[in-house]
């Protein structure tokens, strides 16, 4: 049985056991003549909750620790020398995850026997033409021991996905007799009903903590691996970024940090003064009917796909600046480039802006608007003395998450400003950023276990610090202001 279809079982139980529990309940509130503690709907949430949760708990342990037994037995049934020289381990479990899939696909297209599968592999060109990616998976390089293994970790694959479904459908059923025959008219089933409420709600705040600890965790563990390989020096102080697969590698941060950078500030240039004006306008300036077409239409521009930003940079944005600015003062002749980046960027950055500080500045009081007026101030000293100051860290965390945006942005760097990793002050020169990097070194059959690739995980860490400092001067300068004015 597959997973999603053991999902939906369980949770048909869980169906079953909130009709059976409630009608339950009323017949042995008549049949004893006792009053119920609890409304009857709160007897079937305890069936059905005492069905589906240790269930699916069950499930979702066996789903994480069931792949990590499988490799661990499978990876020592690999001899080394079905390891190919400068391989690596990681790589032929890959290639028998793939032969495991092929299998089960060419057993169930051919209704072969796994025995008569290796004399099948001398027809490697008949059968690839007719099974695809499948003929691929088992193509003749295959070694036996290889094999062998995929065969092996094909098995314990469907040995495990049987018990899972055996263990769970028995917990599952287990409980919901258990808790059936269980109730009675004194039982407080509200009370575990809205304890398990609590813990849900508990469990959903702790999420965004647990994964950035699991984000953190992963990049650290990696970054590690990857300053055990090369020179921690190097990586934060060298001005040469040249990635070789084949050793010899310069892996410096410095002009990919210089290119976030500069990317990012061109597009807050352009981002934030436009959106704060934005804002200022459709919150004091703006009739009611103007403001009703006009802030759905500025927003649209945040549901567009960067990757038609990236479209637009390409292919309009980036030659306009070519033809008509780069070339004729001797700038640059590509339309690759930082400013083409930027500008792009900035108008998709201009919702966030504008929105986030348009709903600010309308959460002033109007208090503090009648106080001003009251004093003879007019409408510009207004906002520029009252609402601004009582809105700024509203702003601030509209240009910080504007600023994140920025520095985490990808495709519409690789479409507009190039791949180039250098230093430079020239906006019209082509560059690239910390994410492009990232996605470049783990894109491709690579090693994974080679310093090359590795370094993505130290570009991202040094981003998540990078991004977490920036976090940090925005939540000091915004308490600064409230000490001041509180």
């Amino acid at each position: 049985m597959t997973t999603s279809s053991l999902f939906l079982l369980v949770l048909g139980l869980g169906v079953v056991g909130y009709l059976l529990g409630r009608k339950r309940a009323l017949a042995v509130a008549k049949a004893t003549g006792q009053r119920l503690h609890s409304l009857p709907g709160y007897y079937g949430q305890t069936i059905a909750l005492y069905t589906v949760v240790p269930a699916l708990l069950c499930l979702m342990a066996w789903l994480f620790v069931q792949p990590v037994l499988i490799e661990t037995r499978i990876s020592a049934m690999v001899p080394d020398s079905a390891i190919p020289e400068g391989g690596a381990r990681s790589l032929v479990m890959a290639d028998l995850r793939r032969i495991a899939g092929g299998l089960d696909a060419l057993k169930e297209a051919q209704n072969i026997s796994e025995d008569d599968l290796l004399a099948l592999r001398a027809e490697t060109s008949d059968i690839r033409k007719e099974l695809g990616d499948v003929g691929v998976a088992i193509g003749s390089e295959v070694q036996g021991a290889v094999f062998e293994a995929a065969k092996a970790f094909r098995g314990a694959e469907i040995t495990g996905r049987f018990w899972m479904t055996v263990l769970t459908l028995a917990l599952a059923l287990g409980c919901f007799m258990t808790t059936l025959l269980r109730i009675r008219p004194e039982a407080r089933a509200r009370n575990t009903s809205e304890t398990f409420v609590l813990s849900l709600l508990i469990g959903a705040s702790l999420v965004a903590i647990l994964t950035t600890v699991g984000i953190l965790g992963s990049l650290l563990f990696e970054t590690i691996n990857f300053f055990k390989m090369y020179p921690a020096k190097d990586f934060f102080f060298s001005t040469v970024w040249n990635p070789q697969f084949r050793g010899g590698s310069d892996l410096g941060i410095l002009p990919l940090l210089w290119g976030t950078l500069y990317v990012s500030f061109l597009a807050l240039v352009v981002a934030v003064p436009t959106g704060l004006m934005i804002a200022i306008y459709l919150a004091e300036y703006a009739s009611k009917p103007l403001r009703a077409v006009a802030k759905p239409a500025i927003e649209v521009l945040a549901g567009i796909p960067t990757i038609v930003y990236g479209l637009f940079a390409l292919i309009t944005v980036g030659p306009f600046l070519r033809d008509y600015i780069a070339s004729p003062l001797g700038l640059g002749s590509s339309s690759s480039s930082v400013l083409t980046a930027g500008l792009v960027m900035g108008i998709m950055l201009i919702p966030f802006v504008s929105s986030l500080s348009d709903d600010i500045i309308n959460a002033v009081p109007q208090a503090m608007r009648d106080g001003s007026y009251g004093l003879g101030a007019t409408r510009s000293e207004t906002i520029k003395q009252v609402i601004l100051p009582a809105a700024l860290p509203g702003v601030v965390g509209a240009v910080l998450l504007a600023a994140s945006r920025a520095i985490g942005e990808t495709m519409i760097v690789v479409m507009g400003a190039g791949a180039a990793a250098k230093l430079g002050l020239n906006p019209f020169e082509a560059m690239t950023t910390v994410t492009v990097k990232i996605v470049s070194q783990l894109t491709g059959d690579t090693e994974f276990a080679s310093p090359e690739t590795l370094v993505a995980f130290a570009l991202g860490l040094t981003l998540f610090v990078f991004t977490l400092g920036l976090n940090i001067i925005a939540l000091s300068v915004v308490r600064k202001y409230r000490e001041q004015y509180e």
